[in-house]
């Protein structure tokens, strides 16, 4: 099924690399951002913004969630909600460098970037992204709407709740339950569990048993 790209930021030119790699067929893009009258990025055809949206066939295509995260999931995880309630359905992209395991299970929308691994049993919630070369164990539970940003290590066992950012080059250890909407900065070493909305800062890069 062709798809369509919502979204043609940094974040939706690498998912249209990884779906150009894996020969899928791109209808087009939605960009307000985006001239129709010139071609988008990789020469693809500009359909116009999220106004178009509206005249394409749900039948005939699957929608690509272009929005990325960088410390705010809401425009991303807003977009999945308002077009699946429209009838849409979208297509996960996993990059052809990825490695996941037959016995993972990745909900609806999921995007598994070039290098990632997920590995048995891991559970991967819907509009979730793992971004390039992170690493899932296994037996991992990832909540929807999540970003494991790049570089990002989850040991075995841990648990990620909706909505939560994982910064980049995090470690989480064995274990380990995140709760919802919770922001881990780059580069922290998580070695106790989290409560939701907890803002690990970013000045403090280890956070150990018993404090932070």
């Amino acid at each position: 099924m062709a798809v369509v790209v919502v979204g043609a930021g940094g974040h939706g030119r690498v998912l249209i690399d990884a779906l150009l790699s894996c020969g899928t067929p791109i209808l087009g893009l939605c960009d307000p951002g985006l001239d129709p009258a010139s071609p988008g990025p990789f020469g693809l055809p500009v359909l116009g913004g999220d106004d178009v949206l509206p005249s394409l066939s749900r039948s005939e295509i699957q929608l690509v969630n272009g929005i990325g995260s960088v410390r705010n999931l809401s425009a991303r995880a807003g977009l999945f909600e308002r077009l699946k309630a429209g009838g849409f359905s979208f297509a996960s992209v996993i990059h052809p460098s990825a490695i996941v395991s037959r016995s993972a299970r990745l909900g609806e929308g999921v995007q598994v970037m070039a290098g990632a691994v997920v590995q048995c049993d891991s559970v991967i919630g819907d509009n979730s992204i793992l971004n390039t070369r992170s690493a899932v164990d296994h037996d991992c539970r990832i909540g929807r709407h999540v970003h494991i940003a790049p570089g990002c290590t989850l040991s075995g066992g841990v648990t990620v709740g909706d909505h939560s950012h994982i910064g980049t080059g995090a470690v989480v250890i064995q274990g380990i339950t995140i709760g919802q909407s919770c922001l881990v900065a780059a580069g922290t070493t998580v070695y106790r569990s989290l409560p939701d909305h907890h803002h690990a800062r970013s000045e403090s890069r280890t956070l150990i048993k018993g404090k932070t």
